[in-house]
This record gives C-alpha cells, sequence and structure tokens, in this order.
C-alpha cells in the first residue's frame, strides 16, 4: 500500500501502459481519476476498480481543464500526474508525414504537458507537494529512422521533465520520466508499420534482453518514481527498455 492515502490522474489509461499504471496504482491504496479520449474504455476500467473516469482530449486545453476540475472534485486533491497518453505516426520518410500527423503527435505527446502542467501545477504548488511522471520513450534517446516527428517529440518531453523539475523543485513538486521500449500496446503495430512474425523479430534483435516492455513494467517503476520512496529522486528519465539504449 505504497500509495495510500494519495490521489492520482492517469491519462490514456483506457489501455496499454497507462492502464497497467492505474491498476497498479489502485492495488497500492491510491484513488485514481482514469483519463482517456476512450471515454467508454475509461469508464470500464474505472468500473473494474471502482473509481472515477473522465474523458479527455488532453490536446484540447478546456479539456485538460475540466479533467483538473473533475478530479478535484471527485477526489479532494491531486497528489500524482502521469501524462501517459501519446500518439505516433506510421513509419516514413520524415518529409511524407502530413501535416495533419504532425499535428496530432505535437498535440497529444508535447502540448498536452502544458495544458496539464497549466491546470494542475498551481494546485500542487499550493500544496507544496506533488509528484508528475511523464512517459516518454527510448525513442527520445536513440532513435528509430522514420519515426522522425515521433522521436522529435519523446526528447521535447525529456527536455521538458528536466526543466520542470528544476523549476518546481522549490515548490516541493517533482517531475520524473520513463523511457519505455515498444512494447505490447496498442501503439505497437503503429511503430512497426505492420505486425509480422518478421518485424517482430527485427525489433526484438535490438532489445538485449529479448521481449517487449508490459504494461505491468511501466507500472511498476511508475509506482516507485511516484511513491515516497523516490522522494530524492527528481529530473530523471529512466529507461525500461530491456537494454536498448545501452
Amino acid at each position: 500500500m505504497r500509495l495510500q492515502g494519495k490521489t492520482a490522474i492517469v491519462t490514456g489509461a483506457a489501455s496499454g501502459f497507462g492502464e497497467g499504471i492505474v491498476r497498479r496504482f489502485a492495488a497500492e491504496g491510491a484513488r485514481v481519476l482514469v483519463a482517456d479520449i476512450n471515454g467508454e474504455g475509461a469508464a470500464k476500467v474505472a468500473a473494474d476498480l471502482g473509481t472515477e473516469y473522465c474523458q479527455v482530449d488532453v490536446g484540447s486545453g478546456a479539456s485538460v481543464q475540466a479533467m483538473a476540475d473533475t478530479a478535484l472534485k471527485a477526489l479532494g486533491q491531486v497528489d500524482i500526474l502521469v501524462n501517459n497518453a501519446g500518439i505516433t505516426h506510421m513509419p516514413q520518410p520524415m518529409e511524407n508525414v502530413t501535416e495533419d500527423d504532425f499535428d496530432r503527435v505535437f498535440n497529444v505527446n508535447m502540448k498536452s504537458v502544458y495544458l496539464t502542467a497549466r491546470s494542475l501545477v498551481p494546485h500542487m504548488k499550493e500544496r507544496g507537494t506533488g509528484a508528475i511522471l511523464n512517459i516518454a520513450s527510448t525513442a527520445g534517446v536513440s532513435p528509430r529512422p522514420n519515426l522522425n516527428w515521433y522521436n522529435a517529440s519523446k526528447g521535447w518531453m525529456i527536455t521538458a521533465t528536466r526543466t520542470m523539475a528544476v523549476e518546481l523543485a522549490p515548490s516541493g513538486v517533482r517531475v520524473n520520466a520513463l523511457n519505455p521500449v515498444a512494447g505490447e500496446t496498442p501503439l505497437l503495430k503503429s511503430f512497426m508499420g505492420e505486425d509480422t512474425p518478421e518485424i517482430r523479430a527485427k525489433f526484438l534483435s535490438t532489445i538485449p534482453l529479448g521481449r517487449f516492455s508490459q504494461p505491468e513494467d511501466l507500472a511498476n517503476a511508475a509506482l516507485f518514481l511516484c511513491s515516497d520512496e523516490a522522494s530524492m529522486i527528481t529530473g530523471v528519465a529512466m529507461e525500461v527498455d530491456g537494454g536498448r539504449c545501452i
């Protein structure tokens, strides 16, 4: 029960890494707001856990503010914010990515971090405590070809994490990131372009431990970084990647 008495918002929590994090946080005693653009999926996960949910478009300022208002009304306070929602474009040469696809990556992977900070950092500052966790990627450390703008968005998120950590430390708010390798989530097919045994084998050959990351892997790391056990850790971008970035 390492999060007993804590409250948390997790975005992109209806599936994949986000769902894994929500389920682990709830098992460790946290009250969690399950937030996702897929409102039906968020409602299902929340029903399983007996907790709150909301539909949110993390690239919209009005929608993110509504999420923050819902969380504060339902939970009373927000101790932990996990910016997990993410999107990619299909693998292709950088100049072939459409402007619409670029804008989606920008809004979901980058602008969302600004919007959630704008809506929730004042609350954390006022309370003098808080933990923010950004789910970045090994793509921001060791980019793969043909995922250029996705890679860049995750590199941005890592830098944002560090600068947020420096600025918010005097207010008692910690900010860290996780860099997962490709995982068994709904985004896996998008990263690979197509899901075939041959392409999976090619991806796995770049991961020394020889397997994709699982939601449980990210949930375990997220639990540590958001718990009081990590009270002296801020500005870290921890790789959960089976050795991919070595």
